[in-house]
């Protein structure tokens, strides 16, 4: 096959593969269920009520499962699904990061949707896992953005998929990585406010206020502030692990609550990640974080607009993807 023809026949695919995409996109809409499932939002926000009533981490840990599962796979609830064999997403080793109150708030929210006879297995995991993200930061104080819905399931989930930022990316590696996602660095920079609920263990940020190590490897640490750096410190103390080590809020100003305060931490030097500070520290996207600490409503809405863009990635249709009974296993 000559050349021309395989640079013809891989720019055919991916216009089909474009195609698809926009289909799907197309697809979603707020009012998808409103003739099958009436009452979906209200009962959705509800078991997600009871979770976060039950556990402080079920807010923070819905979050982040829709993130992890739209960056690695799509938003198709792959990350949801367990493989008798092992090597599913969550058990990654990014995937063991996330705790269990988020995946505990995700099954309990969709076995309330089935337990209405209209709304039986009619709703798509994906589908519920995007409302219970929307309403963890509602719940928590944030906006309340629409969701558009009409997702299918996948039925694969691999852990060698599964590639998502860490925590000491720089500005380049960030923007590189939303940008295959289809986001913008704007969208990058209102999605990382997400980190104004949770926490992060240990051995995520502790090389960056060792003793005597302050720069090594993160030219953000420098401009720590030396209060702060001296209190991850003491939070670190004996830390072993991820698992039962020591942890800091990614907020320690209000951590619980969804507000702009993660911002005006990191225009002070407080960020815990390194990736977190950066966004600060660098030119490009300090004036953002600038804008967000003085404005929270300019904050709630970039942030909605990000998360329905990042609502939309991989987005499966009823071709190439089903409404699973159970979210952890295909039909």
């Amino acid at each position: 096959m000559t050349n021309e023809r395989l640079r013809f026949l891989a720019l055919l695919l991916a216009s089909i593969a474009a195609d698809l995409s926009l289909m799907a996109t197309a697809q979603l809409r707020p009012d998808h269920y409103a003739g099958v499932c009436p009452d979906l939002e209200s009962i959705v926000r509800g078991a997600v009520s009871r979770s976060m009533a039950h556990s402080p981490v079920a807010a923070p840990a819905t979050l982040r499962l829709f993130f992890h599962d739209c960056a690695v796979r799509g938003c198709d609830a792959s990350i949801l699904l367990t493989r008798p064999d092992g090597g599913d997403e969550w058990r990654s080793p990014d995937g063991l990061t996330l705790k269990p109150e988020g995946f505990d708030t995700v099954m309990h929210a969709k076995d309330a949707v089935d337990g209405d006879p209209r709304c039986r297995h009619k709703v798509s995991c994906a589908d519920v896992l995007a409302l219970a993200a929307r309403d963890a930061v509602y719940l928590s104080g944030g906006p309340n953005y629409e969701v558009e819905l009409g997702r299918y399931d996948g039925t694969a989930s691999t852990e060698s998929s599964v590639t998502v930022p860490h925590g000491d990316f720089d500005l380049d590696r960030l923007n590189a990585f939303f940008s295959g996602l289809g986001l913008s660095q704007t969208d990058m920079i209102a999605l990382s406010g997400a980190h104004t609920i949770g926490a992060a263990a240990c051995n995520f940020f502790e090389y960056r206020v060792a003793v005597g190590n302050e720069t090594a490897g993160d030219p953000a640490a420098a401009g720590m502030d030396a209060g702060f750096a001296a209190r991850l410190r003491g939070a670190c103390a004996g830390a072993t692990n991820n698992r039962s080590g020591g942890f800091a809020f990614l907020d320690g100003a209000t951590p619980t609550r969804f507000d702009n305060a993660y911002y005006e931490n990191l225009r002070r030097g407080r960020g815990v990640l390194g990736s977190d500070q950066a966004l600060h520290d660098d030119a490009r996207s300090r004036g953002k974080v600038e804008l967000y600490a003085g404005d929270e409503d300019a904050f709630f809405d970039d942030f909605a607009a990000a998360m329905m863009r990042l609502g939309r990635v991989g987005v499966r249709m009823a071709g190439n993807g089903e409404i699973r009974r159970d979210c952890r296993f295909p039909n």
